[in-house]
């Protein structure tokens, strides 16, 4: 049952910080992004949604398996704190991007998020290699995104 709790509020949590940068993005979709100068390899507005709700689902799942072995061993304790690191950085991204609507900030936080997703799964490797692989399609979504943002910045 200990184990239960712990994927619930590894996953709903991680859900939950999609959830909470929604009201950011939808607002600002059809009115500030729509008039931006976006590259050619811009996916549309519709993938984000469903991306990142898979996503959220993988990172909660491999949260939860560093967390079901306990905060005792300090390796996991450490890599815990490296995810919710990244986690927060990944938090504010949306209300920096698209509610300031301040791209070159945004840049400087998901290179950030970025650097500290790399540094999770090298801490999540040798405690889990399941949740290091679940950390996979997150860094490949976000070194794209990324890109995005920097073209973006350089477009506009």
């Amino acid at each position: 049952m200990k184990n239960t709790w712990k994927f619930i509020v590894s996953v709903i949590g991680c859900e939950l910080v999609g959830i909470l940068g929604t009201p950011f993005t939808i607002s600002a979709i059809p009115t500030w992004y729509a008039t931006l100068n976006k590259p050619f390899f811009a996916p549309p507005n519709w993938l984000f949604g469903p991306a990142w709700t898979l996503l959220y689902f993988l990172m909660g799942l491999a949260f939860y398996l560093i967390w079901k072995q306990g905060w005792q061993k300090k390796k996991n304790k450490i890599a815990g704190k490296y995810f919710l690191a990244q986690l927060a950085l990944n938090f504010i991204w949306s209300p920096i991007f698209f509610g300031l609507r301040a791209p070159l900030i945004g840049l400087i936080v998901i290179v950030a998020m970025w650097t500290m997703i790399v540094i999770t799964m090298k801490k999540f490797y040798p405690l889990s290699k399941p949740a290091f692989y679940l950390l996979v399609p997150y860094l490949l979504w976000v070194s794209f995104a990324t890109l995005l943002n920097g073209a973006i910045v350089v477009l506009n």
